[in-house]
């Protein structure tokens, strides 16, 4: 293909060229001059204080009873009787419902009655044993005479074995009805719903005149709170958090309905079986709580915080000031180092120091020349047309104390 060069075209051509260069000139020094040629550089810093460094980990969980006894049904039958609701306080032995108890009163009358048989047939035979043994002494006697034969003897010693034999049946007979007759008491006798234990009611799952049947599953009628003012939480702790949670870690949560009040507890148990939802594994934590006020109801919803450790009363600084490097982390010669820069006489002054724990808002600083209320530099920023000289600083944002 051959270039063709116009008339003109090369005029055109060494013409752009330079307007281009002095467009970009242009707008180069505009931005220069929009971001920092007329701005201030300040410094935002925080104090470096004394306080709490305590990490923590968070999970959502239920507030429920430490225990909770569910009172059911051994015997199926209709509610005749109903004398406990919720939130009733119950005693030990204390009647709560009763089934209607005469088909079980109906089994007890046979009972006793085929008892009562066994009994009249065992006297019975009682007297016929004492009339076989009569008549086998007097055949003895007259054997060892000579006046009877010995077959009419041995007839009389079988006839006694025999008598002697139906006694020992008869009084297994007796016992075996004596065992009936037991089990039908107790039929009888669980058709009374008593409470195990002292307690608060929590729920009611029945009704007067409601048929119970407990032929293939017991039934649970009631369930029993044995001290409402000792409860629980128990909280879902992923198995990336586990690790660092163990028995008598502080603990605390809220809940909704009263979103300003804190509950303190600690944690009591942290049981071994894995639960898993959707491939996620957690672990149940249990906080035990005292509830004296009566403020928490089972079943409600907790936030909870677990503290994992705990430093008190230690030099700390907000985590930003430790990712915190004049010109950017990419600039600092060693950005594994731990460091802190300190605002004084309006310049950033680094200090080394060396950490040790760290929560979501604070570090602790374990060793740093850092005195209270140094102002530690967080961030920096421009500010245009700030009337401010160089380098000034200004208070960053409150930070939440703990």
């Amino acid at each position: 293909m051959i270039d063709v060069d116009l008339p003109g075209r090369s005029v055109w051509k060494h013409r752009f060229v330079p307007i281009g260069i002095a467009l970009i000139v242009a707008l180069g020094a505009g931005y220069w001059w929009y971001t920092l040629g007329d701005g201030q550089l300040h410094y935002v810093t925080a104090p470096a204080t004394r306080g709490d460094v305590a990490p923590y980990v968070t999970s959502s969980g239920t507030v429920n009873p430490v225990t909770t006894i569910q009172v059911g049904s051994y015997v199926s039958g209709v509610i005749n009787e109903l004398h406990c609701d919720f939130n009733t306080k119950v005693h030990k032995g204390q009647l709560c419902a009763k089934i209607d108890p005469r088909p079980y009163l109906t089994v007890i009358d046979q009972a006793k009655a085929n008892l009562a048989q066994a009994e009249a047939q065992l006297g019975k035979d009682r007297a016929n044993l004492a009339f076989t043994k009569e008549v086998y002494d007097r055949d003895l006697n007259l054997l060892e005479r000579g006046i009877i034969s010995q077959e009419t003897s041995d007839t009389a010693k079988n006839a006694f074995l025999q008598a002697q034999a139906q006694i020992a049946l008869d009084e297994a007979t007796i016992k075996q009805h004596q065992a009936v007759v037991s089990s039908a008491q107790v039929n009888l006798d669980y058709t009374n719903i008593i409470s195990p234990v002292d307690g608060t009611v929590v729920s009611r799952n029945i009704t007067q005149g409601q048929t119970v049947a407990a032929s293939f599953q017991t039934p649970t009628l009631f369930l029993i709170a044995t001290d409402l003012t000792k409860m629980q939480v128990d909280t879902n702790v992923s198995e990336s958090d586990i690790g660092g949670v163990s028995e008598g870690n502080e603990a605390s949560f809220r809940v909704e309905a009263y979103p300003d009040h804190p509950f303190i507890g600690k944690v009591v148990q942290v049981r071994q079986a894995p639960q898993s939802v959707q491939n996620v594994v957690t672990y149940d934590v249990v906080i035990g709580v005292d509830n004296p006020e009566l403020l928490l109801k089972p079943g409600m919803t907790a936030a909870t915080r677990i503290v994992i450790q705990r430093h008190n009363n230690v030099m700390r600084v907000p985590n930003q000031a430790l990712r915190y490097f004049p010109g950017g982390l990419s600039a600092a010669k060693n950005p594994k180092e731990a460091q802190v820069w300190v605002l004084r006489d309006g310049k950033p002054v680094r200090v080394p120091v060396v950490t040790g724990l760290e929560d979501d808002t604070y570090t602790e600083i374990a060793k740093g020349e850092l005195a209270v209320d140094d102002p530690v530099v967080i961030t920096e920023r421009v500010d245009k047309g700030s009337s401010s000289s160089p380098g000034g600083n200004q208070t960053g944002p409150r930070l939440p104390r703990v």
